[in-house]
């Protein structure tokens, strides 16, 4: 089932009230569920393994509550966490430490996210991870400028973060299977 069916299928059958999410709104205003673990492919049947990213993820936040809260969210998902409170400490751990996406606050001190992910771009060596950013940011100018330093999403502040994994792991998905440039373009509603 694409992305595109879930959400027309969540649309048509609603959760009730006492069960329903506020869930994060992503760049064109779609709304995503909450992805949940599948087993491992050649796992075994009932085995019940958690898919593993390739390498961690990078949460930049400079806000320590929302790193927190993404964190344990992210790591009861299965994923593995690396995290930084500024831009010039993401870009540390981006060359040290490799991850697979990085999840990137636009308004911070010093190096905001807006030069973090033009660093990341103009690096060949870091060019190819995957930036996210996590923004309270929600103008229209703000996404196409993201969608210029070649993100491949955009999470507006507030957003649940227990729907966080779904959307990382939907990414690294997407990415691998070579969409990268489709999310970029849906970022600016293409």
């Amino acid at each position: 089932m694409t992305v595109a069916q879930r959400i027309r299928s969540r649309r048509s059958h609603p959760l009730p009230a006492s069960r329903a999410r506020r869930p994060a709104q992503l760049a064109h205003g779609t709304w995503r569920s909450r992805v949940r673990h599948r087993p491992e492919p050649g796992g075994g049947a009932g085995t019940g393994k958690a898919r593993e990213t390739p390498a961690p993820v990078l949460l930049v936040d400079d806000e320590p509550s929302i790193r927190a809260i993404c964190r344990v969210n992210l790591e009861g998902d299965g994923l593995r966490v690396l995290e930084a409170k500024d831009g010039a400490e993401a870009l540390e751990e981006v060359r040290r430490q490799r991850p697979s996406l990085v999840l990137l606050d636009v308004m911070m001190p010093g190096v905001d996210g807006w030069d973090v992910a033009a660093q990341l771009a103009a690096d060949a060596v870091t060019r190819d991870i995957p930036v996210v950013f996590l923004s309270a940011r929600a103008a229209p100018e703000d996404r196409l400028r993201a969608q210029r330093l070649g993100a491949v999403g955009y999470v507006v502040k507030p957003f649940d973060p227990v729907e966080l994994a779904g959307i990382v792991r939907d990414v690294l998905e997407r990415v691998a299977r070579g969409e990268r440039e489709q999310l970029n373009r849906e970022l600016a509603g293409e």
